[in-house]
């Protein structure tokens, strides 16, 4: 099953982010997914806050993880865009991550499907140009389509 949240601003965006971060559990995993641009970190930054966590979240591009620990949950940011193939994931310790009681979120997670959980709460953020430059969809399922 689906839900679409049309956000208008990054604003908004930060705000459902913000919604999943206080709804995120221990363990839970969230897989990212858009293009370059449509506002991943921003959603990201949201999470941290709805996680308790103040200070600034940047995207790990190339640190691939960062860790923050002074939230209600530990949050586990990966950035997977330079990730060749999936065993440089469990190189850093990836599955160690995604069984701990923190909380994941996986940008660019369809670059390795196959090392996601099957748990996983897919998120897809699409642009949609006809709804104004501004306009995101943000789609949250059970798997990436």
């Amino acid at each position: 099953m689906e839900t679409v949240i049309d956000s208008f601003s990054e604003a908004a965006t930060l705000e459902i982010g913000m919604r999943l971060g206080r709804e995120a559990g221990p363990g839970m995993v969230y897989a990212l997914v858009g293009d370059l641009g449509t506002g991943k970190t921003i959603l990201a930054k949201g999470m941290a806050l709805g996680l308790g966590i103040s200070r600034d979240i940047v995207s790990p591009t190339f640190t691939i993880v960062q860790e923050y620990h002074e939230g209600r949950l530990p949050f586990y940011h990966f950035d997977i865009y330079r990730i060749e193939d999936e065993d440089e994931l469990f190189e850093i310790g990836f599955d160690e991550y995604l069984s701990s009681e923190g909380v994941c979120l996986v940008e660019w997670a369809d670059q390795v499907t196959e090392a996601m959980p099957p748990e996983t709460v897919w998120i897809r953020i699409q642009k949609d140009l006809s709804k104004g430059t501004e306009y995101r969809a943000i789609v949250i399922g059970d798997e990436l389509n």
